[in-house]
């Protein structure tokens, strides 16, 4: 494989240097970018058959004062989000259609962003990302190929920053509730001498939490270097992030919900002389820092190539304070005092990840004016090392200094085939076809983090077949249907606990698009059937990360619509909803201690209404108000369908604006942004959890037992704001 993929890359570096001899003709008007191609390969055009929504670098600048990036997407169709800390600064999370992060694909300019063995993405290490955004494309369902884990809700694909031709300037400084504060500055050279671009940007994020103690110092940084001509696009790019984040992936139970909201019981012990305080330092401390190259080259009007390299060095740990932890855990000799034999001790361990992430990415693209064609390959190559050391201990006996009490490795290599093919029969039928081929591997040694050993060598061939076609009607309707499968490996903690099945998913897409002078309307009807989905359980694991179980059938069924509609001169409005069905099919569960078939069952997290709305006014020029509404439908928070056991819904209302003043004589502008959040004050919970404690007597049970359940729950801040300016030169 590795040497099919070195003969791969050789063949697109040559026709590319091949390619520099070619004649460099002027780009028509209307032809795309060259920054657009680098994403090329992974987005879909406004005609294609897939179900997607775009935001604009504008329309990102509008509400970004430090919020995560899953926060600023909040308003597109079918999302869901939520935050540990409450108020969308730190660790924030992403659904889709009911799917959870881990199951939505992100690439940053092609690049996988999802962890190798986690299929997590944690943008709380790349803080204030959205201040280097050019813009960003989400699919919803299957969506078209692209690189990396297999889209099983989503796949979300941002190119960052696009070359700047004029030198500017920026220096953005933010405000609000919960001593929130964010500083960056950005800058671009300009074309020097025609051809040469250097930008940057440098960000600090801190913030105190809406939850106890549930603080955030994240600071991050890009820069990156561009050559450009008529048919040349070369960039380096490095960017990465540093964060410090005081923990709060705990939740709160039910009755301290009702006492006290922020109250975040992480940290807590119990002293030598029985009080209960917190430790100060039960953070999250992680870095990790990307570097990209990327060579575009257009050798005419109908062919061009693209090469990526990328290199991720992650690296970070969480610390954490235990109370009576056994000896035996940590490999420390029991000590023996006269008749006394101590073998528990509080202790503070710190578990770590240092992990390496290789990337080579090859595209060509050939078009006329009848067909599209994308074709390449990708592979990528992850190390990770997990181990835990003990920083300090009130008792252990025969320990060392750095000692790791436990150790593991994971290896995991991806090769990715794929072509992809848009065909314009006639001025109103276009076709669409895309075939992907994933081969994975995936080996560990040494020890899960609980001490067990854990050894995989799994080996995943996966093809993906997509098609379907685009009906112009007339210059305002159009009608699209599609086809998609994805496969998709389990991740390091299913494999811990027993889970070694791919989970299937085949997508069925059928759309209508509207767009007539000022109304523009987006319908679908989606099903999407798998086989061994992946359910979260409900249940957490000993680091606040959902535990997943295989459902067997389930499918989601579901129609989705979102609008903008240019009401008057002065204003806009944008709403869009989605209506769901999300089952299980016959799914078995132990209840009341007896393995019993439950029939068709709801599937957790996946409400069945998600609607959004923005109301947009513009009195004056460089002068926009924006009234923000989100309603999110119960969730059941286990597979149970427990009433019991269920997320309320929510519905949540902010005001958003933004004045922009021009004419001075130092600035190009000024830019005043204010936001001010859940305006009505609602108390709402955005997450929760559940897991069974176990089994007690009860006369009345068939079975003679009933199990008893464990409700934790994640606030959200009630009315809070954020206000900042930008000084553009």
């Amino acid at each position: 494989m590795k040497r099919l993929l070195f003969y791969v890359v050789f063949f697109f570096a040559y026709v590319t240097m091949l390619g520099q001899e070619v004649q460099k003709d002027s780009i028509p008007d209307g032809m795309e970018k060259l920054d657009e191609v680098l994403v090329k390969s992974v987005r879909v055009d406004a005609d294609s058959p897939i179900t997607h929504s775009n935001l604009s670098k504008e329309e990102i600048e509008e509400r970004n004062l430090g919020q995560d990036i899953p926060i600023l997407l909040n308003y597109l169709p079918g999302v869901v989000t939520t935050t540990d800390a409450g108020t969308g600064i730190g660790y924030t999370y992403i659904r889709v259609r009911g799917s959870d992060a881990s199951r939505v694909n992100v690439t940053l300019n092609g690049i996988p962003f999802n962890d190798a063995e986690s299929q997590g993405t944690f943008w709380v290490n790349l803080p204030d990302f959205a201040s280097s955004i050019e813009d960003l494309q989400l699919q919803r369902g299957v969506g078209t190929s692209t690189n990396g884990s297999g889209a099983f809700g989503a796949s979300l694909n941002l190119l960052t920053d696009a070359v700047s031709e004029e030198a500017r300037a920026e220096i953005a400084n933010s405000f609000g509730s919960f001593g929130t504060r964010r500083h960056n500055v950005k800058f671009s050279t300009g074309l020097l001498n025609d051809h040469i671009e250097i930008a940057g940007r440098l960000s600090n994020i801190v913030s105190d939490g809406y939850i106890d103690r549930a603080f955030a110092d994240l600071k991050s940084y890009f820069l990156q270097g561009s050559y450009v001509d008529d048919n040349t696009l070369i960039k380096a790019i490095i960017f990465g992030g540093h964060n410090i984040t005081y923990q709060s992936w705990d939740g709160i139970d039910a009755e301290t919900l009702e006492e006290n909201r922020t109250f975040n019981p992480i940290g807590r012990y119990t002293d030598d002389e029985g009080n209960t305080r917190f430790y100060d330092n039960e953070v999250d401390d992680y870095k990790q820092d990307h570097y990209q190259l990327h060579w575009n080259q257009r050798y005419n009007n109908n062919w061009s190539t693209n090469l990526g390299l990328n290199y991720t060095y992650g690296r970070g740990f969480f610390e954490q304070y235990r109370e009576d932890e056994d000896f035996a855990d940590y490999g420390f000799t029991p000590i023996i005092i006269a008749n006394d034999t101590i073998n528990t001790t509080d202790l503070i361990r710190r578990r770590w990840l240092d992990n390496d992430f290789y990337v080579i990415n090859a595209t060509a693209n050939y078009k006329n004016n009848t067909i599209d064609v994308d074709f390449g390959t990708y592979f990528s190559h992850y190390d990770g090392d997990h181990f835990g050391e003990v920083i300090w201990a009130q008792n252990a006996g025969g320990s060392e200094i750095r000692d790791q009490y436990y150790f593991g490795n994971g290896k995991k290599d991806e090769f990715t085939i794929f072509g992809k093919a848009t065909y314009r029969i006639d001025d109103q039928w276009s076709a669409f076809l895309d075939l992907q081929g994933r081969f994975i591997n995936y080996d560990t040694t040494g020890d899960a983090s609980t001490g067990e050993p854990l050894v995989i060598d799994e080996n995943f061939n996966f093809f993906n077949p997509k098609a379907g076609f685009t009906y112009q009607i007339n210059p305002s309707h159009q009608l699209y249907a599609s086809y998609a499968r994805a496969n998709r490996e389990p991740r390091r903690d299913d494999f811990e606990n027993g889970i070694t099945t791919a989970e299937t998913l085949n997508d069925f897409e059928l759309g209508w698009r509207y767009n007539h002078e000022n109304t523009v309307v987006n319908a679908n009807v989606y099903y999407m059937q798998y086989q061994n989905q992946l359910v979260l359980t409900g249940a957490l694991d000993d680091v606040g990360a959902p535990i997943r179980e295989t459902s067997g059938e389930s499918y989601r069924l579901g129609i989705e619509i979102d609008a903008d509609i240019q009401l008057l001169n002065a204003f806009r409005m944008k709403p869009n909803i989605a209506l769901s069905t999300n089952r299980n099919v016959d799914f078995v569960a132990t209840v009341d201690g007896a393995l019993t078939n439950l029939g068709d069952t709801e599937i957790s997290y996946s409400p069945s209404i998600v609607a959004g709305n923005m109301l947009i006014y513009q009195p004056a020029k460089g002068l926009q108000l924006g009234f923000l509404s989100k309603f999110v439908g119960e969730q059941q928070l286990t597979n149970l369908d427990n009433d019991n056991l269920k997320l309320d819904s929510f519905f949540v209302n902010d005001l958003n604006v933004v004045y922009e003043i021009k004419g001075f004589s130092v600035f190009r502008s000024i830019v005043f942004t204010g936001l001010i959040n859940n305006i009505f004050d609602l108390e709402y919970e955005s997450n929760g959890y559940a897991f069974a404690l176990g089994d007690f007597p009860d006369n009345q049970s068939a079975t003679g037992v009933r199990t008893a359940y464990f409700t934790g729950f994640y606030p959200q801040a009630g009315i809070n704001f954020l206000v900042g300016a930008t000084l553009k030169f």
